[in-house]
């Protein structure tokens, strides 16, 4: 029987930063993972990124793994413009403006994951279990029995599920779900353009949902997520790639030049899920097992990170009882505030630039106006959209 502190379901870049983070203050964990080991990178740019805060890179910095991601491939940006492609609203910020040497990092998704499988590998408290599926799962007051595919018995004194938005764990244990279609779907795919990034973060609110150009390590290469109608991100999809290129371009308007799409395109439902519960005895909810949200501000990664960092924080500080009662609603109820202030805030911003009715239109454009020529109010604002 293999027996550990924890066990966590799922080894994507949150479950695995939790994994590292308790494995550095020699907490024995277990990551189980349906799925292969993350491959090394290869020259084509893969098609999910993610959007790094600070704080995200301040976690990373902390547990030794920024270093191999700077390595691989990342992009800081630099400067962020965001505008209504249907008004006259626009708002822009830098880094100088907020005295920063960055406003974050796009990185691939896959560089974080392997990166954080490379520093987990030096860790004699981490056990790392890929191409693994388990079985069953039942608990006691005191532990968790994972029994995996193969026979072999797991006891742990928590479990994490850490699976992903269609959770297993979440479903087996009857943790109520708030849910929500968001009537879009993102596609996602990477573009060369004629000029140059600059390092800026682009974003342009359409009728039809969020364009976001964000910048990537090669000069005039970005990654794209189009948020759209289901019927309109068929025909984007149906496209040639010429026909491709200039409605990408139009989208954007022009604010790039020329754009020529390099890789193929992918697409994918959008949908709000909250859980009502995250704590069912000694199993928890961790990142999209527990929230997911519109990626019109780039927050999903980032808010699962967070998740990932007071649970360190509370289970490596946790003196008597590893993983009691009071640690995990504690853990619970303040994750639980900040996903729900950040799954409204998202809703607001999608209704709001949603449509071409007059009056959403001269809301939008004498707000992000009045947001972008009020020095503390836009401070504020660029503070948040940066999650600093």
């Amino acid at each position: 029987m293999k027996q550990a502190q924890v066990c966590i379901v799922g080894g994507g870049c949150v479950g695995l930063t939790l994994a590292l983070g308790l494995a550095k203050a020699n907490v024995s964990v277990v990551v189980l993972d349906a799925g292969p080991k993350q491959a090394p990178r290869t020259d084509e740019y893969a098609l999910r990124v993610s959007a790094l805060s600070i704080a995200s890179q301040t976690l990373f910095e902390q547990l030794n793994v920024w270093p191999h991601i700077m390595a691989e491939r990342a992009c800081a940006y630099t400067h962020m413009d965001v505008r209504d492609a249907d008004s006259f609203g626009k708002i822009a910020f830098n880094n100088e403006q907020l005295e920063l040497e960055h406003l974050g990092h796009i990185v691939e998704n896959d560089i974080i994951r392997f990166a954080l499988i490379k520093e987990l590998e030096q860790q004699p408290s981490a056990t790392l279990m890929f191409d693994t599926e388990y079985q069953q799962i039942h608990q006691s007051e005191s532990d968790v029995f994972i029994t995996l595919k193969s026979g072999e018995p797991i006891i742990a004194k928590l479990l994490v599920a850490a699976d992903g938005a269609n959770s297993a764990i979440r479903k087996q244990f009857n943790m109520a779900l708030s849910f929500k279609d968001y009537d879009h779907h993102a596609l996602v795919a990477t573009v060369k353009t004629h000029e140059p990034h600059a390092y800026t973060a682009r974003q342009v609110f359409l009728p039809t949902g969020p364009l976001a150009f964000l910048p990537l390590s090669d000069d005039n290469t970005h990654s794209i997520v189009w948020s759209t109608s289901p019927n309109h991100c068929d025909e984007l999809l149906a496209m040639d790639d010429s026909s491709f290129n200039k409605a990408v371009m139009a989208a954007i308007d022009g604010q790039c030049g020329l754009c020529e799409v390099l890789s193929k395109r992918a697409a994918f439902p959008l949908k709000m899920r909250y859980a009502q519960q995250w704590v069912s005895g000694k199993v928890v909810l961790m990142g999209d097992a527990a929230h997911t949200i519109h990626p019109l501000a780039g927050l999903g990664m980032n808010l699962g990170l967070k998740d990932a960092a007071y649970l360190i924080e509370l289970l490596t500080r946790d003196s008597k009882e590893f993983a009691s009662t009071r640690t995990l609603r504690d853990y619970e109820r303040t994750r639980k505030l900040d996903a729900q202030k950040h799954i409204a805030l998202m809703q607001g911003l999608k209704e709001l630039f949603e449509g071409a009715n007059p009056v959403k239109k001269l809301i939008r454009g004498v707000g992000l106006s009045l947001v972008d020529n009020l020095g503390p109010i836009k401070h504020l604002f660029a503070k948040e959209a940066i999650g600093k």
